[in-house]
């Protein structure tokens, strides 16, 4: 199979389904309003690139390299992380729908999640130390063995996880927030 290397390329408005994209090496490349969704991005590999606007939702992402890599405004639904090549990998979403997406065992510290739907996503035995979590919604998140220490979430809501079962040291959470960490306990809180 060939394997080509493109950089510094904007790809506007395809549909790699119609048209597929070729396996290979994209640096500093931007993909603004591109459909992803069912593509096989199996082993390709993104350096400092940007995807805006764009449906990757059930990508296949097995062996896809990931490095210093920007979601802004992406439709991201079932994506499985932990299929990520995992050297270098280096992550950050902004307005982004992430829902029911796996993180299961993913290294991502000081990762940003802003404005971002995390709804029904696995963080189970992720390492998301430093990690800035700024309004985001996770409703039936799964933290099970979660490394959030030093992390963010004081401006997100929705979070329910054991405090007992997850590393939380120097994380930050709101008053409001507290409830989620609490729940075990079966209390009212007023």
């Amino acid at each position: 199979m060939e394997y080509f290397y493109i950089d510094d390329k904007t790809f506007k408005s395809k549909d790699f389904n119609s048209k597929p994209m070729k396996p290979g090496e994209y640096e500093n490349c931007s993909f603004i309003c591109c459909d992803f969704s069912g593509f096989n991005l199996s082993k390709f590999i993104f350096v400092d690139c940007l995807f805006k606007d764009c449906n990757l939702s059930l990508a296949k992402l097995t062996g896809t390299a990931l490095r210093n890599v920007e979601f802004e405004n992406c439709k991201m639904l079932g994506l499985f992380f932990e299929e990520c090549n995992k050297f270098g990998l280096s992550l950050s979403f902004m307005n982004c729908q992430l829902n029911n997406c796996s993180f299961y065992e993913v290294k991502i510290k000081k990762t940003s999640f802003i404005n971002s739907q995390l709804l029904e996503c696995e963080f189970s035995k992720c390492d998301l130390s430093g990690s800035l979590f700024e309004n985001c919604d996770f409703s039936r998140a799964t933290f099970e063995n979660t490394i959030l220490e030093k992390a963010d979430l004081r401006t997100s809501f929705n979070y329910s996880f054991d405090p007992e079962r997850n590393r939380i040291k120097k994380a930050k959470f709101s008053s409001t927030g507290i409830i989620g960490l609490l729940g075990k306990y079966d209390i009212e809180i007023d």
